[in-house]
């Protein structure tokens, strides 16, 4: 038996996606600033470093980093369950390809925590080039999420 959504919950679910990644895209900018936090307490000196130790910088980073890691993936495969329950399909485009990116990115970083953890200043470089690209990648997709927003509620 398949179950039929209606069409007044059909169009509401085309938001849900658009309003979370919004979201995280201000927690992104946020762990983002944590994270150079964490760069500066690392090659800080004296009281100057002992003022960035109580930030507790490196915890938070890693908390809110890892929350934002859950719920990335979340909202990328909820986007494309939405698309293809209001469509039958996924649209190939710049939108859906910046969106895998972004997910393998997020995931690539995360997965260099424990080199990270070990010393590894390679991890922690190509942790941060990871983030960098993710944050290039986020904004457009903000970008072109925006054009698919406009085009659902014109479509209205």
């Amino acid at each position: 038996m398949i179950m039929e959504l209606s069409p007044s919950v059909k169009y509401g679910l085309n938001f849900f996606h658009p309003v979370m990644m919004w979201a995280l895209l201000a927690v992104s900018l946020y762990v983002a600033y944590l994270g150079l936090q964490v760069q500066r307490t690392r090659s800080a000196q004296g009281e100057e470093k002992k003022e960035l130790i109580k930030g507790r910088y490196n915890l938070r980073h890693h908390q809110i980093g890892s929350i934002l890691l859950g719920l990335m993936v979340t909202g990328s495969v909820g986007g494309m369950a939405v698309t293809y329950i209001n469509n039958g399909k996924l649209f190939v485009g710049p939108h859906l390809l910046a969106g895998l990116g972004m997910t393998i990115a997020i995931a690539l970083s995360a997965a260099l925590s424990p080199f990270m953890q070990k010393g590894a200043n390679w991890a922690r470089m190509t942790h941060i080039l990871l983030n960098f690209t993710l944050l290039g990648l986020f904004t457009w997709q903000a970008i072109t999420g925006v054009q698919i927003v406009q085009k659902i509620l014109s479509n209205a």
